[in-house]
C-alpha cells in the first residue's frame, strides 16, 4: 500500500490558514470597523480608549463563561448550565450582601462573594458526578442543571431582580486601578491563572488526552471521573465568578443575568479553535473568540447597525469555525473515534 502525504504536507498555506483563521479574522474585523469610523465619522475606532474599554468590558462576561467552557470542551463535554448557574450566583451574593450590608459593607462583600462561590460550585460537582459516576450524557446532565439552577435562581430573587446599594461593591465593579476597570483586571487574572493550569501541569495534559482519546486515557491510568468532576466544577467556578462580576456591574443580582451568555461562552470556544469532538482548543483561542464576538457587538452598535443583526453575525461565524475545524481535521489526517 502506497503511504499518501498528509493534505497539510501538500497544503501548508492552506494548513496555516485553517490554524490561524481566528487570529486573521480579529485583524480584519478591527480593520473594517477603523476604516469604517474614518470614512464615516472621522474618528479612530482601534485607537479610542474608551472603544477598547466597551470592548473589553462586552467580552469579559462571556469570556469567564467561555473559560471554563474550554477546559469541558477539550475534554469532550459540554457544560449548558453555566448562564443560569451564574444567575444564581449573582442572586444569592445580591440577597447575602441585602442582609449584612447594614452592619457592614465591607464584610458584606466578603461574605456575599464567598457564598456566591460556594452556591455555583454545588452545581459543578453535580454535574461531575451525573456524568462521570451515573454515565449521564453531558449534554442531558447539564440541560437538567439548567432547568434546576434557573428555577432556584428566579426563586431566590422571587422572580425579580435583586438590588443592592453597597459602596464597596459598586467600587469593585465600576472602580478603576491604573486607568482600568477592576472587572477586567479580574478577568486578566483568571485567564492567566485558566491558561497556566491548561498549558502547563499535568491536569491540563490529562484533559486534552480525555479529549483525544478517552479509552487510552483510562488505560495509560489517568482518573477520567475525578478528573471530569473536577472539569466541571471549574467550569462551575468559573460562571461563579462571571455572576460576582455581574452584580458587582450593576449592583443587582438577576437570575437571568447569564442566560444570553451561554450560546456566547460556547461561540468564543468553538470561534477560538477548540474541536466540539475534544481533543483540542487554549485558552488564548478563547480569549480571541471572545474579543472577535465583543468586536462584532460593539462594531455592529458603533455604526448603527440594528441589535438583532448581532445575533445573525455570532451565528455565521459559529459555522463558518465548525466548518473550518472540519477541514482542518482533514487537512491534518486526525481520525476521531466514530468517524
Amino acid at each position: 500500500m502506497i503511504a499518501h502525504a498528509p493534505e497539510a504536507e501538500r497544503h501548508p498555506a492552506l494548513s496555516f490558514l485553517a490554524a490561524a483563521w481566528s487570529w486573521l479574522f480579529l485583524l480584519i474585523l478591527l480593520a473594517f470597523f477603523e476604516t469604517w469610523a474614518r470614512i464615516a465619522y472621522g474618528i479612530s475606532f482601534l485607537f479610542n480608549p474608551f472603544n477598547l474599554q466597551s470592548i473589553a468590558l462586552f467580552a469579559a462576561m462571556p469570556l469567564l463563561l467561555g473559560l471554563g467552557q474550554t477546559f469541558v470542551i477539550i475534554a469532550g463535554g459540554i457544560d449548558l448550565s453555566v448562564g443560569f448557574v451564574m444567575g444564581l450566583a449573582a442572586v444569592i451574593m445580591a440577597r447575602v450582601m441585602q442582609v449584612l450590608t447594614p452592619v457592614d459593607p465591607a464584610l458584606a462583600l466578603v461574605v456575599g462573594l464567598l457564598c456566591a462561590l460556594v452556591i455555583a460550585v454545588i452545581p459543578g460537582l453535580i454535574n461531575g458526578t451525573l456524568i462521570s459516576r451515573l454515565r449521564v450524557p453531558a449534554f442531558i446532565g447539564t440541560l437538567g442543571m439548567y432547568g434546576v439552577a434557573r428555577g432556584v435562581g428566579f426563586l431566590s430573587a422571587n422572580g425579580t431582580t435583586v438590588p443592592v446599594n453597597n459602596p464597596w461593591l459598586f467600587a469593585m465593579g465600576n472602580g478603576k486601578w491604573l486607568g482600568v476597570p477592576i472587572p477586567i483586571w479580574i478577568t486578566v487574572a483568571l485567564v492567566l491563572a485558566m491558561h497556566w493550569l491548561l498549558s502547563q501541569t499535568r491536569f491540563g495534559q490529562y484533559t486534552y488526552a480525555i479529549g483525544g482519546n478517552r479509552m487510552a486515557a483510562v488505560r495509560s491510568g489517568i482518573n477520567v471521573r475525578r478528573h471530569t468532576l473536577w472539569l466541571y466544577t471549574i467550569s462551575a467556578v468559573c460562571a461563579g465568578v462571571a455572576g460576582m462580576i455581574y452584580t458587582a456591574r450593576f449592583s443587582a443580582g438577576a437570575a437571568q443575568a447569564g442566560e444570553p451568555l451561554l450560546l456566547d461562552s460556547i461561540a468564543a470556544v468553538v470561534i477560538g479553535g477548540a474541536s466540539l469532538f475534544g481533543g483540542s482548543g487554549t485558552v488564548i483561542g478563547t480569549v480571541i473568540g471572545a474579543l472577535i464576538i465583543a468586536v462584532i457587538q460593539y462594531g455592529l452598535v458603533f455604526i448603527n447597525v440594528e441589535p438583532f443583526w448581532q445575533f445573525v453575525a455570532v451565528g455565521v461565524v459559529i459555522i463558518v469555525s465548525v466548518l473550518i475545524d472540519q477541514s482542518r481535521t482533514r487537512l491534518t489526517g486526525e481520525v476521531k473515534d466514530g468517524d
